[in-house]
């Protein structure tokens, strides 16, 4: 019996090292959310950015370059996709190692660092920054950063585009003309704009940006490389080895099919400029005293919104100059420009898009609706510019800038140089990551002016055509 009197202690001691190993064990297995228990929820839930290229809303649709190539993984993987935001790249990096999410959907850099800590996955990305110039007929393109010399060029405070001036500043041995923008309300595209335009001479971009954004101006040149190409790319969880496998084995497979081209293309080639007539060309219109060949269906179902028929087309002619065929960047079809959503919620087929009168009854019944959101604007007239940037963006971004202009003083019933202005800066993070906004980045500036082109060419409609 003396050999029995620590058999007790002894067996406790081992169940609770069992129990310790079985709870550590049973632990891991919870932790570890790899393509297997990811499968088996049906749902990949992948961290972003908004931006231009990652992820956006437009017209009540998800959207961006990565979005795409991401929707096409999740098809091949039969998975639904569930989007969060972060604020920063920093955080993003947070969320994945708090299993927040499986993926992060956002080409982070690729460093010595963030290996320790994630797993790269999917295509590799290889980025430089590029000099943007104006490059109309009388323009000088410049071919060598030795000619930056006394050049004037224009970065927003505290980027990496401001850094990487200041170094090369230093390389060529000064001359440079760093123009500091530190106002929270310009951002890299916002400068891209005003290069087009010709206000400001240069700017820099990432070269994917200004791709994307040459398909907006086609008089920018972008060809100028003014730094080292940097790497980037998706990341997992360094034991989400399954799904890193299956990203790698995706991304080197679909690289080259024409899926993949054509989401490329959609978003780095498609022109997506707004052609802006003058007062000449829209006179070329009435010829026959006529504004198109569908205004007796304008006519037939404008009494339905309580407007007059020229408001109609007007909206027609800013989608599609009257091709009940085209089909937009985004995917919008027909005479009244329809998205697949926004068809199927107002009771058309996708098919029936090209059909002219079907076209005409959504896009009536959508206006119905949105009129019905801002019953509260009194004033008509203003009331037409809510309903006309609502039609181009979506109402939740028109939702979002009225909370920002309520939040920072502006009249949020009024629209010029109020919820306006608001609209133009959701495509700044210090805006759209405030935390009244719910829909995100926005191209405001491509709103603004569509309100802005069919209230003029609507009067000019009235006035031409009574």
């Amino acid at each position: 019996m003396k050999n029995t009197k620590y058999l007790f202690p002894i067996l406790s001691l081992c169940i609770l090292i069992s129990c310790f190993w079985g709870e550590k064990k049973k632990t891991q297995i919870i932790s570890t959310h790899d393509l297997t228990a990811i499968k088996d929820s049906g749902t990949i839930n992948v961290l972003t950015l908004y931006s231009s290229i990652s992820y956006f809303l437009y017209k009540g649709e998800a959207m961006g370059y990565e979005y795409e190539l991401l929707k096409d993984f999740a098809s091949s993987q039969n998975l639904k996709i569930n989007v969060k935001i972060a604020s920063n790249v920093n955080r993003l990096t947070e969320m994945l190692l708090n299993g927040e999410g499986d993926l992060i959907m956002y080409n982070i850099p690729i460093t010595n660092e963030m290996k320790k800590l994630v797993t790269y996955c999917g295509k590799e990305t290889i980025t430089q920054q590029v000099l943007i110039q104006r490059s109309n007929r009388t323009d000088t393109i410049l071919t060598d950063v030795i000619q930056l010399i006394g050049k004037e060029i224009w970065v927003k405070h505290d980027t990496k585009y401001y850094d990487r001036l200041i170094n090369l500043n230093n390389e060529i041995g000064g001359g440079i003309v760093i123009r500091d923008i530190q106002k929270d309300t310009v951002n890299s595209e916002d400068l891209i704009e005003l290069v087009a335009k010709g206000t400001i001479p240069y700017t820099v971009s990432d070269d994917n940006v200004a791709r994307l954004n040459k398909t907006y101006y086609s008089n920018i040149d972008i060809r100028l490389i003014l730094s080292h190409p940097q790497r980037s790319s998706w990341a997992v969880r360094k034991d989400c080895t399954e799904l890193a496998e299956a990203l790698d084995r995706w991304s080197l497979e679909n690289q080259n099919t024409p899926q993949y081209r054509a989401i490329s293309k959609r978003y780095f080639e498609m022109s997506k400029s707004i052609y802006n007539e003058s007062v000449t060309e829209l006179g070329k219109l009435f010829a026959k005293g006529k504004i198109s060949p569908y205004d007796d269906l304008f006519k037939k179902y404008a009494p339905e919104i309580q407007k007059d028929w020229h408001l109609l087309a007007s909206i027609a002619y800013q989608e599609s100059r009257f091709d009940t065929t085209g089909i937009s960047w985004a995917g919008a079809v027909g005479l009244m420009g329809l998205m697949p959503a926004t068809a199927e919620a107002m009771g058309i087929d996708a098919d029936q898009r090209t059909n002219p009168e079907a076209s005409i009854q959504a896009a009536v019944r959508y206006i119905n609706i949105v009129e019905r959101s801002f019953k509260n604007i009194s004033n008509e007239e203003e009331r037409v510019k809510f309903i006309l940037a609502s039609y181009n963006a979506g109402m939740g971004h028109v939702f979002d800038a009225r909370a920002l202009a309520r939040k920072f003083g502006k009249n949020p019933s009024v629209w010029d140089d109020n919820v306006e202005e608001y609209i133009r800066l959701k495509s700044s993070p210090e805006y759209y990551n405030d935390s009244i906004c719910k829909h995100g980045y926005l191209r405001g500036t491509e709103t603004t002016a569509y309100v802005r082109d069919i209230v003029r060419r609507w009067k000019y409609y009235r006035e031409k055509v009574p």
